[in-house]
């Protein structure tokens, strides 16, 4: 156990690898259900939180695949009940991953220095690059998911591309320095080693119990996307942001999307 700091009547474990405040701070972060969220436990916490960012997505995951197995009771078609996953993930996300994806797109190929990049991606204007990087994000997503209900393989694609889809978020945040001197990711921190690796074990774990050796794909193909974008970003604004995490885990649910389709 880690040392313990009082404050305003608690007592927040703040250097412990795993505290019970960890999900419900996930999930306050990285989505829109109503969970209380104890905000001095979270604030000592900071990215060593980062390990349950799988578990929101399972989270996610659950809830959409409830609403599609409904859907699919009620003999809805497949394209029908994947526009519905992808509906209830965003209203579920407050769609703030697609939001990343669109400001960073913007902003990586929008400005001609890293400065005027950051002022675009801060902007909440959106641009031509991310009108056609959301159209081609969820156009892929739904057209993929289609395929993957099609051949019942509804739970399998949304508990594997949520959880899978998170962990670049982690690995980023740790690996990258920040690019602003404010700014979510910044204010969130970084996560610690231990952090990263216990996120890859709850996400890989989940993996191999559904897929088995087709792990092995996910996983290449998967960190061939986030080394890449990571690469760009490094490239382009000398770091990462909230939006760059959030095009990170858009890019990734895609990649762990298509290679199911491809692997199956």
């Amino acid at each position: 156990m880690g040392k313990e700091t009082a404050g305003k009547g608690i007592r927040l474990a703040k250097d412990d690898i795993v505290t019970w405040g960890d999900l419900p701070a996930a999930l306050g972060l990285l989505t829109r259900l109503p969970v209380r969220v104890d905000t001095d436990a979270a604030l000592a916490r900071g990215a060593r939180s980062a390990w349950a960012w799988p578990l929101a997505g399972l989270v996610v995951a659950v809830i959409a695949g409830l609403a599609g197995a409904v859907a699919m009771l009620l003999g809805l078609s497949p394209a029908i009940v994947a526009g519905l996953l992808l509906a209830v993930q965003i209203i579920t996300t407050g769609a703030m991953h697609e939001d990343g994806l669109a400001d960073s797109v913007d902003g990586l190929w929008g400005g001609w220095t890293k400065v005027r990049r950051l002022e675009i991606m801060k902007d909440s204007h959106i641009g031509t690059y991310g009108v056609l990087a959301l159209i081609l994000s969820v156009g892929l997503r739904w057209i993929v998911l289609q395929t993957l209900i099609s051949l019942g393989w509804l739970w399998p694609a949304l508990i594997l591309s949520a959880m899978l889809s998170r962990l670049p978020m982690v690995a980023l945040l740790h690996a990258l320095p920040a690019a602003r001197i404010d700014g979510l990711s910044r204010s969130v921190g970084v996560p610690p080693r231990d952090t990263v690796v216990l996120a890859t074990g709850i996400a890989m774990s989940v993996t191999l119990l559904l897929v088995g050796p087709w792990a092995l794909p996910l996983v290449l193909t998967l960190g061939a996307i986030s080394l890449g974008w990571a690469n760009i970003a490094m490239a382009k604004i000398g770091g990462q942001t909230g939006d760059i995490l959030g095009a990170a885990q858009q890019l990734a649910e895609i990649t762990v999307l298509l290679t199911l389709v491809a692997l199956i």
